[in-house]
């Protein structure tokens, strides 16, 4: 499928869609080569950006939620009628399957759909006080809520529309101006998500910026400056610390990296745990943040389990990912294959069984340029405790299957890496079950699946090297809002 010519994007800033003398070159993990350029931003349109979205904040302030509920209706709606076009850009540079793309496009929509709904309620719910304590007998104040002013949004390459939309429409819906800073690998789906923002009748310029760039161009311009009062990024660990270091004393709203375990007892319905685990572990080739790189099994139930792991294997076969039936596609690129091969190599040295894949392969037909960043499902067993597979993140196709003997040594061992994110736990008491979920460090734990985020209607994030706030788009909007106290 090739409905595209080479795409060309500009940035987006104060109302204006501008050139700039550096462009980024986008690649093409459907066909190979490279199918889009988008301008980049240098540290001039950084500052010009910034000046632009802090200016209208009081603007913007003074607007009604109806207009802005109005405003994100009418982007879900712009977003719908593009579905095929943001389909196969989704494709094209995130190397994600049709069908996983198509999903991601009325995903995006429907959060600007929640968005204008939650922040509804969000400001519906203010507050009235009277003083209860000595000498303030007499007082009586309202509690409102407020946007938090300008918000910058970094966004990550594996949901470059999905996770955009789960920032940008909760800040948009409470008022705030947005500079959107997008994954450099995967920059035209926001540059759409801009072009419909822009269509949108009543946003003042200066309410949204579109200012794609390499991180070591413009991150530290953005992140470093005083005018931006939020920064809500989805990215890895180190990058967040970094960010988290430039930014001073901003408000921070982050969702990092992740290595969920997958916490197996011996009483687990066992069908449910293989199919569990394995789309816990390669869907889009396990660069997911709540992807289940660790699988913690009782002992009495290990081998039993790697045998039915390993008959899914062949459901998760990479192919064309312009057909409907393909499971798995590239990684993002030859580099994070690398990253996935160490990882994988560590856990071999140290006296894992690789029962399953272990290569990198590439599909027939698969176009040079690409050969290399395909990396085959692949299954471990008997995965000691100490290979760093079990505590670093992989963003790639790796179940590693480890054991444990009783639940004290599940918890050490699932509590025993710095990144905290995500959970599952596979049991058929009730009461375990709680108990281990409250006493697994992570963000999220999900009872007998695998864990996974929606579209935010439940709150999310990380514990630890994991982030800092909770995600969805009611704990997102409340993030993206402060309060004020009126004493009347």
């Amino acid at each position: 499928m090739s409905t595209l010519t080479q795409r060309g994007e500009r940035i987006y800033v104060d109302g204006e869609w501008l050139e700039t003398d550096h462009a980024l070159e986008v690649r093409d993990l459907a066909d190979g080569g490279s199918f889009a350029r988008v301008a980049a931003a240098g540290p001039e349109e950084a500052q010009t950006a910034l000046a632009a979205a802090h200016a209208v904040t009081t603007e913007l302030r003074e607007t009604t939620v109806v207009e802005r509920a109005r405003w994100c209706a009418e982007i879900a709606e712009g977003l719908d009628d593009r579905e095929e076009e943001l389909t196969e850009v989704i494709v094209r540079e995130a190397g994600k399957p049709i069908a996983s793309a198509r999903g991601e496009v009325g995903a995006a929509a429907e959060r600007f759909r929640r968005a204008a709904e939650e922040a509804r309620n969000v400001v519906s719910k203010g507050e009235f006080r009277e003083g209860s304590t000595a000498g303030h007998e007499g007082w009586q104040a309202i509690v409102k809520h407020e946007p938090i002013g300008t918000v910058l949004a970094i966004t990550p390459y594996n949901y470059p529309l999905a996770t955009t939309a789960l920032q940008v429409a909760p800040a948009i819906a409470a008022g705030n101006s947005v500079l959107l800073k997008p994954a450099s690998r995967t920059p035209v789906s926001a540059a759409i998500l801009t072009d419909v923002v822009v269509d949108v009748d009543g946003i003042p310029d200066g309410a949204f910026n579109f200012v794609p760039g390499e991180a070591d161009v413009i991150g530290d311009v953005l992140t470093g400056d005083d005018r931006i009062n939020c920064i809500t990024m989805t990215g890895s660990s180190s990058a967040g610390e970094h960010v988290a270091y430039e930014s001073g004393t901003v408000n921070l709203h982050m969702e990092l990296g992740g290595n969920a375990p997958a916490i197996v007892f011996e009483d687990a319905d066992l069908e449910t745990v293989t199919e569990a685990c394995a789309r816990g572990s390669f869907k889009y080739a396990g660069q997911r943040c709540s992807a289940v790189s660790r699988v913690l099994v009782q002992e009495s139930i290990h081998d039993e389990l790697v045998e039915r792991l390993e008959g899914e294997l062949a459901a998760w076969h990479a192919g064309d990912l312009f057909d409907e039936g393909t499971a798995v596609g590239p990684l993002i690129s030859e580099s994070q294959a690398d990253w996935v091969e160490e990882l994988l190599e560590d856990a071999l040295e140290k006296g894992a069984d690789l029962v399953s894949g272990g290569r990198r392969h590439a599909p027939d037909g698969t176009p040079a340029d690409l050969e290399e960043q395909f990396f085959e499902p692949t299954l471990l067993a008997n995965v000691p405790h100490d290979a760093r597979v079990l505590s670093e993140e992989q963003f790639g196709p790796i179940a590693a299957v480890t054991t444990f003997r009783e639940q004290t040594q599940a918890l050490e061992i699932a509590n025993g890496s710095d990144l905290a994110l995500d959970a599952a736990v596979f049991t058929n008491e009730y009461d375990r079950a709680l108990e281990v979920a409250e006493r697994v460090d992570a963000g999220a734990v999900r009872i007998n699946g695998p864990p996974s985020h929606g579209l935010g209607d439940v709150p999310f994030g990380g514990n630890r090297n994991s982030g800092i706030g909770r995600e969805g788009i009611d704990a997102s909007i409340h993030a993206l809002m402060r309060t004020k106290s009126i004493v009347l």
